[in-house]
């Protein structure tokens, strides 16, 4: 087996399963302790824990002081939702890329899990553990579960013993404590003839044997635990959401060597917010407890309609697919479960619209009812036949879900509430990520006689309002002991400038390059400004008058020529001379020895730097031929699940976190509309694209749309009215959404106007804070997420002396520039140096601007998951069309090369790449019907 070195290792899995910041950071403190302690068969476990101790015991997210067990064992306490089976293939990577193991034994606590291990260890699952990483790339892990470890069940002794790789043991634990309750011994333990002794004789003699424990808060205290203690393994990797034991004594775990909290992974945006609900201004006491269940199971099915509708508003607004929501109900016991499944799935709740699509889970489900649910219940993410789950306690570890967003726990005390077994369920995105869409990223708890005790527990008690960050100060520490730092850098022929009057003592008046603190210049202890080729005059009246021709003048001059190249035309050099003594200040007498000839000279040398370190950038407009027309084809509405429900009252959610509150709830008060249309078609005119007088007709028949299905459930139209004045505003947006995709819009022509034939390059600014901050743009970080801090120099091709990348496949494409001999000039853009703008007028800087020997191009770098993006395919459109209207330019004038757009994966970021192949494979082309809108008139060049 090839290894590599272990930090390599690391940086490579980071990169390649693309960690999240707790997954990569464990991986970090796994290559630490792995250093630490070299777990071998005949480590000394006691100078192991002293090694650990010493490193992760005071660490404030840690709680290290044992192992806990007769080997080497540590555990990482990650926040559910956050992706600990992810994790434990980045460790498994680890430790067999750098060969310290290729024999691991994966525990799982129960079915579900284990189920869900095997899947996500198969190479063809979308969830595969190990997908990007090399050494597993030809041959993937062999799998050994509890089905195929026996003879003629799927694995041979011959694959043990004479296969290469990795081999990947993976174990349901209940199923070893159920074998060896009663004294038996497990059948794990007993005699194969295929390998000549037993099974777990065979893996405690392995000498590089890992143990990974899923749930780890499972395997304290029980015959299974002693059990897998006899396997002797070298290290013990521990994950879980909860670091205590489970039982009335439970125990915190003092082996943690890693603690990322929910509150973490909520402020990082890794989970949901949870929030509760209540109904405003009421009093839980004024009821009894029957009456208040039906309240709240009753104000959880309104939520539950309420998050319905906005997530399928946001998929028809952002061209993703549906999230079919469901809602959970945590029953007292068996016996309270099937009372409330009667009365869910009753005439009496809802006119028994929910009959049907309730699933009933515990354990005293028996025969084909039990089967059903529980295949529902695996399905309900993909299915959407399912509203509510009704299930006793807790649900088991390992069944989560991204479609969960409605918890309503019945008799259940704050505390219960607020364990992770009970939020954790529904922390999961549905898209993997915050959408911004506070029904779409929030999960809710309906508790209106524990609204407040729940709010102030999470305060004091549980954390998921986090507490003061107690922060250090100083090297290392959270905040550094120096003064924050500002980077200015200009562009190169202004930087020239710079250092030509630094050098002759002339008065500084432009930004510079180093840091400027306590406004004055100073060079920062062990930093050294990247210096600029010298100019060619750098006697004081001379750099005094280039300092005009460049902040002055050539501003104005760009209004006046067609092309940067007229910059070397003898006449316009003479003009911007004339202009430059002119507007130069006489003081002292400084130019009283500058002739006219002199002046020239000095910005004849100027224009030329000028014109050979600056891109070209023309400044355009674009502006309506006539006035835009659109309106809105009449079409049916989807309204097959719409199910919202009369609101008798407001319903109250507050986001536990940050405490933010809003309201779930009708507009009430006020004038009361005669026609029910009229509570949406107030909210649809509250839309910018929507002009009542124009569009009033349609509008009408919509909303006509929506009262009939309401009517055709409700027979009340008091009903309806209490509906309609509840979620009129859901409704709008709901509407809006399918509106969009039946509006025309009549053809416009646009007017395309060069204000300026260049753009003068701006100074770029940058965050200079923090020890070692600049970089040569040749060497990668150490850790890849720390590429922002960094500011990378030793360009010689680039615009400015400085710049930052937001990603490493950026700086790839640096390096590729800079080694490429067809390029002459790029740059990264400033935030206000040159933005398109599509035609939502969505402000779009581009990553990379390029000059080579033949073209101009607008370099995009993107993931190849986000290529295909909407958003990013928008701006890819506007920046195409920029690039053919900037060339209807250059073909009027002959003057300029042609400019063209490339959106590049990062995975074709090659070192062995070039740019014309780039561009003859990544180029992107205009839309023919766009562009022909646009004209470009002789009159609008200049």
């Amino acid at each position: 087996m090839q290894t590599i070195d272990p930090k390599r290792a690391v940086t490579q899995i980071i990169q390649r399963l693309s960690l999240r910041k707790p997954q990569a950071e464990s991986l970090r403190r796994l290559d630490d302790i792995v250093d630490l302690i070299t777990p071998s068969k005949d480590a000394d476990v006691e100078a192991a824990r002293d090694a650990v101790r010493r490193v992760y015991g005071p660490m404030p997210d840690a709680r290290f002081e044992e192992f806990e067990r007769d080997f080497p064992s540590i555990c990482f306490a990650l926040a559910t939702g956050v992706g600990k089976t992810r994790l434990m293939g980045a460790f498994i990577s680890y430790l067999y890329m750098i060969g310290k193991s290729r024999n691991f034994f994966v525990l799982a606590p129960n079915l579900t899990i284990y189920e869900k291990l095997l899947a996500d260890f198969q190479p063809t699952s979308p969830k595969y553990v190990f997908r990007g990483i090399e050494a597993f790339a030809h041959q993937a892990p062999l799998i050994v579960n509890a089905e195929n470890y026996e003879e003629g069940r799927g694995v041979r002794g011959t694959d043990l013993f004479g296969r290469e790789g990795a081999i990947i043991n993976i174990f349901n634990i209940s199923k070893i404590n159920s074998e060896v309750r009663g004294g038996n011994s497990p059948r794990i333990k007993r005699l194969q003839e295929y390998i000549g002794d037993s099974y777990f004789a065979y893996l405690s003699g392995l000498d590089d044997l890992v143990l990974l424990m899923d749930e780890a808060h499972r395997y304290r205290a029980s015959a299974g635990a002693r059990a897998i203690a006899e396997l002797k393994p070298i290290l013990g990797l521990e994950v879980t959401a909860t670091p205590k034991s489970v039982g009335s004594k439970s125990a915190k775990f003092k082996n943690v060597v890693y603690r990322y909290d929910l509150p973490d992974a909520m402020e990082d945006g890794y989970v949901k917010e949870p929030a509760v609900g209540t109904r405003a201004n009421f009093d839980p006491k004024s009821v009894d407890e029957t009456t208040l269940e039906r309240i709240k199971l009753e104000d959880g099915v309104n939520y539950h309609e309420h998050v319905r509708v906005a997530l399928e508003t946001y998929a028809l607004q952002h061209q993703t697919h549906v999230v079919r929501p469901f809602m959970l109900v945590v029953t007292q016991d068996t016996s309270h479960a099937r009372q409330v499944n009667e009365f869910i799935q009753s005439d009496q709740f809802f006119d028994g619209r929910y009959k049907g699509r309730v699933i009933e889970i515990h354990s005293k489900l028996t025969g084909e009812e039990s089967d059903e649910n529980a295949q529902r219940l695996l399905n309900i993410e993909k299915s959407g036949d399912t509203d509510i789950v009704i299930h006793v306690n807790k649900l088991k570890e390992g069944w989560d879900v991204t479609n969960l967003f409605t918890i309503v726990p019945l008799r259940a005390s704050a505390s219960e509430i607020l364990t992770e077994q009970t939020l954790g369920r529904g922390l999961r995105l549905p898209y993997g990520r915050r959408t911004g869409v506070e029904a779409v990223d929030t999960l809710t708890v309906i508790a209106h006689e524990r609204f407040n005790e729940l709010i102030e527990k999470a305060k004091h008690e549980n954390g998921v309002v986090r507490k003061l960050k107690a922060l250090t100060i100083g090297e290392g520490g959270d905040v550094p002991a120096s003064k924050p730092v500002m980077l200015t850098a200009p562009s190169l022929v202004e930087q020239m400038v710079l250092q030509a009057a630094a050098g002759s003592q002339a008065t500084i008046t432009m930004p510079v390059a180093t840091a400027v603190m306590d406004g004055v210049a100073s060079v920062l202890s062990g930093f050294q400004e990247p210096a600029a080729p010298p100019l060619k005059y750098d006697m004081p009246e001379e750099v005094s008058l280039a300092r005009t021709v460049l902040k002055v003048v050539l501003p104005q001059i760009s209004k006046q020529v067609s092309s940067i190249k007229d910059l070397e035309d003898p006449k316009v050099v003479h003009r911007i001379a004339e202009a430059a003594m002119a507007a130069q200040k006489w003081d002292d007498g400084l130019l009283a020895t500058v002739t006219l000839e002199q002046a020239k000279a000095v910005t004849a040398e100027i224009c030329k730097q000028f014109v050979q370190r600056t891109i070209a950038i023309p400044m355009l407009t674009i502006t309506p031929e006539q006035h835009v027309s659109f309106g809105f084809h009449r079409f049916d509405v989807d309204l097959k699940s719409w199910n919202y429900q009369p609101l008798s009252r407001e319903l109250l959610i507050q986001i536990l976190r940050t405490e933010q509150r809003h309201v779930v709830a009708g507009d009430t008060g006020g004038e009361t509309p005669s026609r029910l249309e009229d509570y949406i078609v107030a909210k649809l005119i509250d839309v910018p694209e929507i002009d009542y007088d124009a569009h009033a007709d349609i509008l009408y028949d919509l909303a006509g749309q929506v009262v009939a299905h309401f009517r055709m459930k409700y027979a009340d139209d008091e009903q309806v009215r209490s509906i309609l004045q509840g979620h009129a505003r859901q409704i709008a947006e709901a509407l809006f959404a399918q509106m969009k995709r039946h509006m025309w819009r009549e053809r416009t022509n646009y007017r395309v106007t060069m204000l300026r034939a260049f753009e003068q390059l701006k100074p770029q600014t940058f965050d200079g804070s923090g020890k070692d901050v600049l970089r040569d743009y040749r060497n990668a970080p150490e850790r890849l997420s720390d590429m922002k801090r960094h500011i990378f120099t030793g360009f010689d091709k680039c615009c400015y002396s400085m710049a930052k990348f937001d990603s490493d496949p950026e700086r790839r494409m640096a390096i590729l520039l800079e080694k490429d001999p067809s390029v002459q000039l790029w740059m990264k853009p400033g935030p206000h140096q040159f933005k398109i703008y599509a035609e939502d007028n969505m402000a779009y800087q581009p990553d990379f601007v390029v000059e080579t020997n033949r073209e101009k191009l607008i370099i995009e770098v993107k993931r190849s998951s986000d290529i295909s993006n909407e958003v990013v395919l928008k701006k890819a459109d506007a920046a195409a069309l920029w690039c053919d209207i900037a060339n209807q330019i250059t073909n009027k004038t002959g003057t300029e090369k042609s400019w063209y757009y490339l959106l590049v994966p990062e995975n074709d970021v090659l070192p062995n790449a070039t740019i014309s192949g780039l561009v003859a494979t990544h180029m992107r082309l205009p839309d023919e019907d766009l562009l022909s809108r646009y004209s470009l008139h002789s009159e609008d060049i200049l």
